[in-house]
């Protein structure tokens, strides 16, 4: 018999929730961590229709990255979708487990997922951590060999799964080699990224200003959408698989839980 509890200590040993950010609500978001469990989701947000899947799958447990909270409830009225979410989670005996910002910086974690995903090699973490010098935030790395900067952004793209990302350079037919990466809203990190001598940065919700920084900068960008982080929707699946070989089975959402719409 395998509990929730079971699952969140795998959880924690692997990505500690002492590496989250400083008032990131991280850990256990719904549900009871002695109740028992048989199938586990993976997913990048917990939105009504990713609820909806899960309780299609009888899911019992779902592993998500974004905290489904990031608002508190001012009232239990079940009109409110979100609401509602919450109240079917209970209803369906789903516990709700977030990794956000400790996972974006574990070792092996978010940051390293995207990693192999844009084929970044040798990466070390661009934010390390105070106490461990293999975990922090984002990841600066190597390409296996230099590239054409609009060829290896298409290249993220097409690992993306988007129709479209956007590139701030001067340059875009420049050779890069050195790359940083950091999921999620890391803008405010570019000058680092440059400062180790990245030839490219590769984050999401750049700013229309910070782009003219970096414009003058003569840096370059990658911004292929704060959904890049769905990628980790699989290696983390595959992380339940190896921490419960028998009594769990995974899966991972298929849901696209992206709020743009790119016309």
């Amino acid at each position: 018999m395998v509990k929730a509890a079971d699952l969140i200590a795998k959880i924690e040993a692997f990505a500690p929730k002492a590496l989250a950010e400083k008032g990131d609500p991280t850990g256990l978001q719904i549900g009871d961590p002695n109740q028992e469990i048989h199938k586990v989701m993976t997913a990048l947000d917990v939105r009504p229709e990713t609820v909806q899947e899960a309780i299609e799958n009888k899911v019992d447990f779902i592993w998500a990255h974004h905290e489904p909270m990031f608002f508190p409830a001012k009232n239990l009225d079940l009109s409110n979708p979100q609401n509602k979410m919450y109240a079917d989670l209970i209803k369906h005996d789903i516990v709700v487990y977030s990794s956000h910002t400790n996972l974006d910086a574990a070792e092996g974690g978010l940051n390293d997922m995207l990693c192999e995903s844009f084929g970044i090699e040798k990466a070390m973490p661009l934010l390390p951590d105070e106490t461990d010098k293999n975990a922090g935030l984002g990841r600066i790395g190597h390409l296996k060999n230099p590239m054409k900067l609009s060829d290896y952004a298409k290249q993220v793209k097409n690992a993306c799964a988007v129709d479209q990302v956007r590139l701030i350079a001067n340059d875009p037919d420049k050779m890069i080699e050195k790359v940083a990466v950091l999921g999620g809203d890391g803008g405010k990190f570019w000058r680092r990224a440059q400062s180790l001598g990245a030839d490219l940065y590769i984050t999401a919700d750049v700013y229309y200003h910070v782009g003219h920084d970096i414009l003058a900068e003569d840096f370059s960008v990658l911004d292929p959408d704060h959904h890049m982080e769905a990628l980790a929707k699989l290696p983390m699946q595959h992380l339940v698989e190896e921490w419960f070989s028998d009594g769990v089975t995974a899966i991972s959402s298929q849901v696209n839980t992206d709020p743009y719409t790119y016309l």
